[in-house]
């Protein structure tokens, strides 16, 4: 069972939804290889609408011309372990934004191989 509480470090990924890094969607390997280097957790949040760097502004909207929706990669450590993965980001983000906060853990409690969730 996985644990951890007190100060952490937050890396926050934003890049399009169809970014990829050979041939394998961006986010995908992103979280592959935070999984890979054993951090705690990563999450992908899809957006709805959003505009960066380019000043394109992307949107979910029925008439939209545009697909390449925002995605945000969320993954949560020790700082430690969060600034040891930080040159793969650098090797992978060739466009986006990468952001780190400290943060609180308040409860981070992993289940136990086999066990189901009620």
């Amino acid at each position: 069972m996985t644990r951890l509480t007190g100060s952490a470090l937050r890396v926050t990924v934003f890049v399009g939804e169809h970014d990829t890094w050979r041939h394998r969607p961006l986010y995908s390997e992103i979280v592959h290889r935070a999984h890979a280097a054993g951090l705690a957790g990563a999450s992908v949040f899809r957006g709805i609408e959003g505009f960066g760097a380019s000043s394109l502004i992307h949107t979910s909207r029925l008439l939209s011309l545009s697909e390449d929706l925002p995605v945000a990669i969320v993954i949560v450590d020790t700082e430690e372990r969060v600034r040891a993965f930080l040159p793969q980001l650098d090797e992978l983000v060739t466009e986006g934004l990468v952001i780190l906060d400290d943060c609180e853990v308040i409860r981070y409690v992993g289940r136990a191989e086999g066990e189901k969730s009620t």
